[in-house]
């Protein structure tokens, strides 16, 4: 799949936004559109409509940061948004996809991981979801299923994305799997403006696209998150019903790693998680 162009996001943005929002009164007039039209969202962000057209066309070349910010402000898009319209705009048109190394966890990252020990889950998450390391913990919570050392080899790895809209038996683990669902593409579609020229993310996002229709719907909805903080409430094979927050650690060794925790929200949660580390320690 081709990487998302700045028309393509201005386009889904400004369908989003409507008069009523931005304070525009249409006196009962009848509109083909939803959402803001070309000529409305140039005017409110003080740009020309001849030159807002050729963004959209991607025959502006490289629009100014406050050009950009304007944009963002009249589309009512958060700081997450923003980055990511800025991102696209970078972007040279005629830049090439480039299969990039395999990723490598970084010693340190390791180091933490096995400091936190088996009564936390944890799993290390690459750029594009592939999962780098896991204690067993964390592979025992989010894909018992899955051989344990897969991660080890770069051929092998488990990818979260994958298994998230392709695995029957990942998707029954989470209760709350459509809101976890809009997450995993909001974030995938921001990694996808950070690192444009990756091939292989390219790639999934065309396979999950093609294989799912659930991921191809939230996908050209073309929203944008981060993925920090949140929720996940699974009905775990073993264990039981478990209510767990993720937290993310960002890694300064290798910003594009992601260290998730997994904490207990409930003391039934808490028990569910001390038997599962139990079993895997043989404790």
């Amino acid at each position: 799949m081709e990487p998302e162009s700045l028309g393509a996001y201005l386009r889904t943005r400004r369908d989003r936004v409507t008069p009523a929002d931005v304070g525009l009164r249409t006196y009962g007039t009848a509109r083909r559109v939803s959402g803001l039209r070309r000529e409305e969202l140039a005017q409110l962000a003080g740009v020309s409509v001849g030159y807002y057209i050729r963004l959209e066309q991607g025959q502006a070349g490289t629009a100014s940061q406050q050009v950009l910010d304007s944009l963002a402000r009249v589309l009512r898009l958060d700081p997450t948004e923003t980055a990511h319209l800025h991102n696209l705009a970078r972007r040279p048109v005629t830049s090439r996809l480039v299969r990039p190394p395999a990723e490598h966890p970084h010693a340190r990252v390791l180091a933490l991981l096995d400091s936190l020990g088996e009564s936390t889950p944890t799993v290390l998450l690459g750029r594009r979801g592939d999962v780098l390391a896991w204690n067993r913990t964390g592979h025992a919570l989010v894909a018992e299923h899955v051989d344990f050392d897969a991660p080890r080899d770069p051929a092998r790895r488990p990818s979260m994305p994958r298994m998230f809209f392709l695995d029957p038996l990942n998707r029954d683990l989470h209760r709350n799997w459509a809101e976890l669902a809009r997450i995993h593409v909001a974030y995938l579609r921001l990694t996808a403006g950070r690192h444009p020229t990756d091939a292989l993310l390219a790639e999934l996002v065309g396979e999950l696209a093609m294989r799912s229709r659930d991921f191809a719907a939230l996908w050209a909805a073309g929203d944008v998150a981060d993925c920090t903080v949140g929720t996940m409430r699974l009905r775990h094979p073993t264990v039981g019903g478990v209510s767990v927050d993720y937290q993310v650690w960002l890694q300064p060794d290798s910003p594009d790693h992601r260290l998730e925790v997994y904490t207990p929200n409930d003391s039934a949660s808490a028990d569910a998680l001390r038997l599962l580390s139990g079993q895997v320690t043989g404790r």
